[in-house]
């Protein structure tokens, strides 16, 4: 099953140095609180020099997903980087952590921020960053964090869960293997897409559940976000 939630119809939020959009409860925008562990799903357009001042979290998994731009990261255990259309980076926030987040560029940074529910909690805060090359998932899904030890090449995360991302050519096709008892969120970043006989558009959002194999043709050239939580 995929319930379509088009990018209309989620809540905007206009800050001037910050235009976002969420597919999930954040703020003052009440509905949707999750999808199985998927918490929040922002879809966010940062002003160039421009951010988020320093602020707490603690228990959350929070991956940042770069579409154009780059943010760059600073927290209070010393870490700093720059993370560039292409790359992702992964915060577990555990015991507590304060962090920022700026666009330091000349030009907007376009991201996805995305929280999932940590299942193991009590643990000292990290973070960390990687490229991976659009190239590199060509036609297939390709595993980006993880918290499953059989992914060694994905950013650790601290929950039952995966992020995955794939590039399709107009007509092509590629398969992702969930389960019926996971629940997955899926955005086309850009481009159009087709799960069964529901069309998805680029930064609409599909809430798939109850499938064994989640199957996407691309209508045009696309570039897929999905999370599989439990």
């Amino acid at each position: 099953m995929s319930e379509l939630r088009p990018f209309d119809s989620l809540a905007a939020a206009d800050h001037g140095w910050l235009n976002a959009r969420h597919h999930f409860s954040f703020a003052d925008y009440p509905a949707r609180m999750h999808w199985g562990a998927i918490r929040v799903w922002n879809d966010d357009l940062i002003a160039p020099q421009a951010g988020f001042p320093p602020h707490p979290h603690r228990d959350m998994e929070i991956i940042t997903y770069v579409l154009e731009g780059a943010i760059t990261h600073q927290d209070s255990l010393g870490n700093t980087g720059r993370t560039e259309a292409g790359d992702v980076q992964v915060m577990s926030a555990g015991t507590g952590i304060r962090h920022s987040e700026y666009n330091l560029e000349d030009g907007p940074t376009k991201l996805f921020q995305i929280w999932i529910i940590p299942t193991r909690t009590g643990e000292a805060p990290s973070w960390g960053a990687r490229p991976f090359p659009k190239g590199e998932r060509s036609g297939r899904f390709v595993t980006l964090a993880s918290g499953y030890e059989d992914d060694p090449d994905a950013l650790p995360i601290r929950t039952d869960a995966r992020l995955v991302a794939a590039t399709l050519k107009a007509g092509d096709t590629a398969e992702y293997p969930v389960g019926r008892d996971r629940k997955a969120y899926l955005v086309p970043a850009t481009g159009a897409i087709r799960i069964d006989d529901v069309r998805v558009n680029a930064r609409d959002g599909a809430a798939i559940s109850d499938l064994d194999v989640i199957r996407v043709t691309a209508i045009e050239d696309s570039e897929i976000v999905l999370v599989d939580a439990a």
